[in-house]
């Protein structure tokens, strides 16, 4: 069952996105019936490695990101000259479907679904948000540590920001961040 605060997101038609190109937001984007189809280290691999380059090329900062096989979680910051999200949205669905079914021998077969937005105006929000895409595949049972899954950004967070920062960050309880998850 959908749970109520979700309803609108899929009840009759596509969440509405109200993505501009000013502020932070977080994503997530699922694939079509939650099929696994970057469950392999190589395709996770090709869906993170075309984020970041998406993300850099349409001036979006990526703050925190984590990838999975059949979803995906970021934070991301506009910068100056910021590409509409949307469109970078479209681009790496576009991207990262016509590769998969490259790889699989099945062309023009739909692997993205839709993304779900929240731009990110509170800080207690924006802070514990970032949190919750750190601790992702800790969520999922992928690893016991954030740091340990490879297409996350908790290891490079934990290597950039100052460790008071990091402290910070992680203090920040995830357990009533609703973000829609169940994968």
């Amino acid at each position: 069952m959908i749970p109520p605060e979700f309803m609108h997101e899929y009840w009759p038609h596509a969440p509405v996105h109200k993505l501009d190109t000013d502020g932070v937001f977080m994503m997530t984007g699922a694939t079509l019936y939650k099929t696994h189809h970057f469950r392999s280290p190589d395709r996770l691999t090709l869906l993170e490695t075309e984020l970041l380059r998406l993300a850099k090329e349409s001036h979006w900062a990526l703050e925190a990101w984590a990838v999975f096989s059949n979803h995906y979680h970021f934070v991301a910051r506009a910068e100056a000259g910021a590409v509409d999200l949307g469109v970078m949205l479209s681009k790496l669905h576009t991207a990262t479907a016509a590769e998969i079914n490259r790889l699989d021998g099945k062309a023009e077969r739909k692997v993205w679904h839709n993304f779900w937005d929240k731009k990110l105006t509170f800080q207690h929000s924006y802070l514990a948000r970032l949190n919750y895409v750190h601790q992702n595949p800790v969520k999922h049972g992928l690893a016991t540590f954030a740091n340990q899954y490879k297409w996350c950004s908790a290891f490079w967070f934990e290597k950039t920001a100052t460790p008071a920062m990091v402290k910070t960050i992680y203090s920040f309880k995830i357990d009533k961040v609703k973000v829609y998850d169940e994968f």
